[in-house]
């Protein structure tokens, strides 16, 4: 009888919180992911590639998978990688993956986003949207935000995609050519 109670509550709980448990397995895949690669270049002396960090850079700037790009970056600098090369590619995999947030915000139903991302975390994205719009996308996007939840958000409330691009292209260009010059003057 324990048992039955026991599985029906955990039935229960994923029903409840299952888009939640997804975006937690998602976080996880994502952060293992960059830590496996850097992980393995100290370790072991290898250099991560560039197709390494083309598919992790890209995946971390999807919603659903959370990740420390930056980390990533400066690690692909540090390791020798032509630097205007890798915010080329920062480039060229972030604002896809924006712009597939950006769609399903825009696509997907309002009840199945809250529930991935949390009423709580909507309703500040929402009020940050709302309030400041252009640098809040600029903001967020300049310093390591979840930028992808807030353009997701900005997909849901049918923002302007245009402006999205605009000042996504302009803050993360900015964020990774500050980075490639704080690291000029570091090492």
């Amino acid at each position: 009888m324990k048992e039955h109670h026991f599985i029906k509550s955990l039935e229960h709980a994923y029903k409840k919180y299952k888009y939640r448990i997804l975006l937690a397995i998602g976080f996880i895949i994502g952060i293992s992911l960059v830590a496996l690669v850097i992980g393995r270049s100290f370790a072991f002396g290898e250099t991560t590639s560039l197709t390494a960090f083309i598919i992790i850079h890209f995946a971390g700037y999807l919603f659903f998978i959370l990740s420390a790009v930056e980390l990533l970056f400066i690690h692909m600098v540090i390791s020798g990688y032509n630097p205007y090369l890798l915010i080329f590619l920062a480039l060229a995999t972030a604002i896809p993956a924006q712009a597939i947030d950006y769609h399903i915000g825009k696509l997907a139903s309002d009840k199945v986003i809250r529930d991935i991302i949390g009423e709580k975390r909507y309703e500040k994205s929402r009020g940050r949207i709302e309030k400041y719009g252009n640098p809040a996308l600029f903001i967020f996007n300049v310093f390591p935000l979840s930028s992808p939840i807030l353009i997701l958000v900005a997909g849901m409330l049918k923002y302007d995609y245009k402006k999205v691009l605009l000042y996504s292209i302009t803050g993360l260009t900015i964020k990774y050519s500050v980075i490639v010059l704080a690291l000029t003057y570091i090492f």
